[in-house]
């Protein structure tokens, strides 16, 4: 946003509860799982998910899904309790995808409800990637600066967004990011080495490919920016931009087009995934 329209952010409402729920909730599991027994890593493999992710929804800090939270259940012998906030849940996730700015909210509910999803990045870290520390630190640099409250509110709202990696049936996602995007060492080393555990964890996933575009590359199809394609379910495939807050959700097929032309040559001259993870393992074993 710049201009007339450089405006903080909408706050979350204080009346809906919707971060009350999910941080109550997150401390009944790390209750319930402690009272079981189990430890992270032990209910992540009883539940198909990571154990970051258990993690994330104790804290508060991500979303527990209503099917995270019918095998929780099941796992933790909790005898319908967490199966009762299922509705409660279901109401916060689609009174949360509101609460982004206008500019943003057509693509926050596109990318939820997407069947597929393609995700070039040139300067930063897709936000669907980044670790909470992370979004805090790029959110916290930007200029003009906003209250620590819209920062939280924003971190939040980020994170939920990464729960589309926990979908079923999931979604098909790919990534192809930019060498140097991997090495700025944004908020600092121990937050850049915590990120790029975090973007190994999710290419690990049979669900995600995720690829590195090589500095050494003489030939490029797309210096304009980053860009992200989108296929809504039923519908035909679009594409979305961003620069300096300017949003912009493209339909026209001929444009459209010329982005998924471009982002095939990418893919094309990108590392594969498995030299990708092999990239980023041998960036964190020099930091």
């Amino acid at each position: 946003m710049s201009g007339n329209q450089e405006e903080r952010p909408e706050r979350p409402s204080e009346v809906d509860g919707t971060a009350h729920l999910f941080s109550a909730l997150g401390k009944i599991i790390k209750t319930l799982r402690r009272n079981a027994g189990l430890s992270q890593a032990e209910l992540a493999e009883a539940t198909h998910c990571s154990e970051d992710l258990v993690s994330s929804v104790e804290r508060g800090v991500r979303t527990p899904q209503p099917d995270f939270l019918l095998r929780a259940d099941r796992a933790l012998g909790a005898g319908g309790v967490l199966v009762a906030a299922v509705d409660d849940v279901r109401e916060a996730l689609a009174r949360a995808r509101t609460r982004h700015p206008d500019w943003f909210r057509d693509f926050a509910k596109a990318e939820a409800e997407a069947v597929a999803l393609h995700y070039y990045a040139v300067q930063a870290v897709p936000g669907i990637l980044q670790t909470e520390a992370y979004a805090r630190a790029v959110f916290r640099h930007r200029r003009p600066m906003w209250d620590e409250e819209t920062i939280e509110k924003w971190v939040a709202d980020r994170l939920a967004r990464q729960a589309i990696f926990d979908k079923w049936p999931a979604t098909t996602i790919s990534f192809v990011l930019e060498a140097a995007v991997l090495r700025r060492p944004t908020g600092g080393w121990e937050v850049h080495r915590e990120q790029l555990r975090r973007i190994l964890e999710i290419a690990r996933l049979r669900t995600v490919h995720l690829q590195v575009m090589p500095l050494e590359h003489e030939e490029h199809p797309s210096l304009d920016g980053s860009f992200t394609l989108l296929t809504p379910r039923g519908r035909r495939e679009v594409a979305y931009t961003e620069i300096y807050g300017h949003a912009r959700l493209i339909t026209d097929p001929e444009e459209v087009r010329q982005y998924t032309e471009r982002y095939g040559i990418i893919r094309a001259q990108a590392l594969t995934p498995h030299e990708s993870l092999a990239a980023i393992e041998k960036m964190l074993g020099e930091l």
